[in-house]
């Protein structure tokens, strides 16, 4: 079957690899049909991954139609749409004991530690599928928005909060509509105008490009001088990992989704005379999938905004050294696979 697989670095190419096979009796067949492309299969790319080991097959976030019945799992008929968690956890380890798997210290999610889904065919446990009343460009989407959903569940957001969200790309922009969803009052911060219009139409009620506004001052006005009570970083850079904990409220929640490519130094003052929650997000459970499908099917994201470029799956190695060479000019790409 067709496959794109990442041979090297800087090296994509469209090939043939073997059909899967069903590994136990718990695996559903799956016909890929559509792959979303995000900031983790760039990095893959770019050979700029330590996660990713060569050749590899990227791709975890995945529409797909079910291409063969399971008589364990009658529900699961084929030709049913599905999405599906990529991740796969160890369950022994102290995350896992905690309830909390996306966090698994021996996590490997598809297209990273193991091969991803940019094929024709894959194989699934059932437990891992979750249907919806989507079209397969929403359930492409399911993935990528639980991300950000999982750091407002971390941040505890509520209906009464002022949310702050640091970085409207993909992740953030998942982190918007997630903070909107459940009624809070969201500020999305970036660059990019584009950007920043998107995440007005996924929920924000103020934005600020803080290229040309001044960040502390429009928090300030916004929020009665008092700062957002809860601000999430979808950058992962020193500039905006420290202005998180410098313009959060009093015993405000700080939510770190991006990396900092480089150490971070803090007044840390501020943790102890805030009383801040520090706190760190990582992947997403399966009630995040669920609370995601349920935004999607009230149709309170811009779908078609958010998804800036589709192309067949012989394209998907020439976008990818596209978007390499000039980042800004993608939002969400996604494959047509079939």
């Amino acid at each position: 079957m067709k496959a794109v697989v990442l041979e090297a670095p800087g090296q994509a190419q469209l090939t043939s690899i073997p059909e899967p096979r069903i590994a136990n009796e718990d695996e559903i067949l799956l016909q890929v049909r559509k792959i979303g492309l995000c900031g983790t299969d760039l990095n893959s790319y770019r050979g700029r991954n330590a996660l990713v080991s060569f050749p590899r097959v990227p791709g975890h976030e995945i529409a797909a139609t079910v291409a063969e019945l399971n008589p364990k799992y009658p529900e699961w008929q084929t030709g049913t749409p599905v999405t599906l968690s990529p991740y796969k956890n160890c369950g022994q380890c102290a995350a896992c004991r905690h309830h909390r798997p996306n966090a698994c210290k021996f996590n490997q999610t598809l297209g990273v530690q193991r091969d991803g889904a940019l094929t024709e065919f894959i194989s699934a446990p059932a437990n891992k599928l979750f249907r919806a009343n989507l079209s397969l460009k929403e359930l492409c989407l399911v993935e990528p928005l639980t991300v950000g959903f999982h750091s407002t569940a971390r941040g505890r957001v509520t209906a009464s909060d002022t949310v702050a969200v640091f970085g409207c790309g993909g992740v953030g922009l998942g982190a918007v509509a997630a903070a909107a969803f459940k009624g809070a009052t969201v500020v999305g911060v970036d660059l990019d105008d584009t950007k920043l219009a998107t995440a007005r139409k996924a929920g924000a009620a103020h934005t600020i490009n803080s290229a040309s506004e001044d960040l502390h001052e429009a928090l300030e006005q916004m929020t009665g001088g008092s700062g957002p009570d809860v601000i999430i970083e979808a950058i992962g850079s020193r500039q905006t990992f420290r202005a998180a904990v410098d313009e959060v409220a009093q015993t405000g929640r700080v939510v770190y989704l991006g990396f900092a490519k480089e150490e971070v130094a803090y007044d840390t003052r501020l943790f102890v005379l805030k009383e801040l929650d520090i706190l760190g997000s990582r992947n997403a459970l399966p009630e995040d999938f669920i609370a995601v499908i349920r935004m999607l099917e009230a149709r309170r994201f811009p779908v078609e905004d958010a998804v800036t470029h589709m192309v067949p799956m012989e394209e998907a190695p020439r976008i990818l050294e596209a978007w390499n060479h000039e980042p800004t000019r993608f939002g969400k790409i996604m494959v047509d696979v079939s």
